[in-house]
């Protein structure tokens, strides 16, 4: 019989502790308005193990590679998904979707801590309880909610990193192979109309020369819908030019790689957008800026991407 007790936010919580036909123990819980709706939703739990409808029939394996086949595929950020999912199909292995519990949401939150920063593990733990979302609302893989109680850590300072000239220049001058000047012209785009680099990459199938602005299709942005970039003269030129052949994770590979062979340490690619965002900081008001970067939270804008010092905003003064 499934347990029912007082819960103390409210309600009644019902726990199901039984063996499923292939000698697995499930559990499963939840919390109802009232205790009759939790008795037969646990009475009913009991009855769907017993027939093996229950959350025994999928491991978690299953479910994130079938995330990965029916959600991640629609994604822009596809191929960063599906490294993500693989990870955590490491580490959880075969164990049964019914199986989850907090403590073992916990465990891979602590194992991770160990390795990255808090703001990944974040990252992450949104992806994973997503899997969960979909596995428990549209497949109904699942009756539970393995995520409930689990506290996740704070996210990190955003990062302040800007490009200094001295070192752009190192960049813009460096003579590498043709897919790595690609790159480097890239980088000088994003400079010039802080783009990210997935956007740069198709910014000139998207360049009207003519008004200078940039169509980004959904496809091509991180928010997933159509958006326009203006672009001054420096960037119109740069961006007259024919498409680009590197694809976004090789680009990224050989960003990285030009890096350490320049000794510059602690900059990203990524780094240019807010350093770009920084610069024209100096040129148009924050509702213009805003409208650049294509933020409609303008908080978002000053308190991540907004990275002049102190210092320079003095010398301004």
């Amino acid at each position: 019989m499934p347990s029912v007790k007082p819960h103390p936010g409210g309600g009644f919580r019902v726990q199901v502790a039984k063996v499923g036909r292939h000698g697995k123990v499930i559990r499963a819980s939840k919390v109802l308005e009232t205790e009759r709706l939790a008795k037969m939703w646990g009475l009913r739990l009991e009855q769907e193990i017993e027939e093996g409808r229950s959350d025994e029939r999928h491991t978690l394996a299953e479910a994130l590679d079938e995330y990965a086949q029916r959600v991640s595929s629609t994604k822009a950020g596809e191929v960063w998904e599906r490294r993500r999912l693989e990870a955590l199909k490491r580490h959880f292995g075969d164990i049964a979707m019914g199986e989850v519990q907090a403590r073992h949401i916990a465990a891979w939150r602590d194992a991770r801590l160990r390795s990255v920063s808090a703001s990944t593990v974040v990252r992450e733990a949104n992806l994973l309880r997503h899997v969960f979302t979909v596995a428990r609302l549209d497949w109904q893989w699942i009756t539970h909610r393995p995520f409930e109680g689990v506290k996740m850590p704070k996210h990190g300072e955003p990062r302040d990193a800007v490009w200094r000239w001295k070192q752009i220049k190192l960049v813009l001058r460096y003579q590498g192979g043709p897919k790595t000047r690609e790159v480097i012209d890239a980088f000088h785009i994003s400079l010039r109309t802080a783009m990210r680099l997935q956007e740069v990459l198709a910014a000139p199938g998207g360049f009207d020369k003519a008004s200078k602005v940039v169509t980004l299709h959904p496809d091509q942005t991180k928010s997933q819908r159509r958006e326009y970039v203006p672009v001054g003269r420096i960037a119109a030129r740069l961006l007259d030019r024919e498409p680009f052949t590197v694809g976004a994770n090789e680009a990224s590979t050989l960003f990285a790689k030009l890096c350490r062979q320049l000794l510059i340490e602690g900059l990203t690619f990524h780094d240019a957008r807010a350093t770009a965002l920084t610069l024209l900081a100096r040129k148009v008001d924050v509702m213009t800026l805003a409208k650049i970067s294509r933020h409609k939270d303008i908080r978002i804008l000053q308190n991540t991407y907004y990275r002049e010092s102190a210092s320079d905003i003095a010398k301004r003064l």
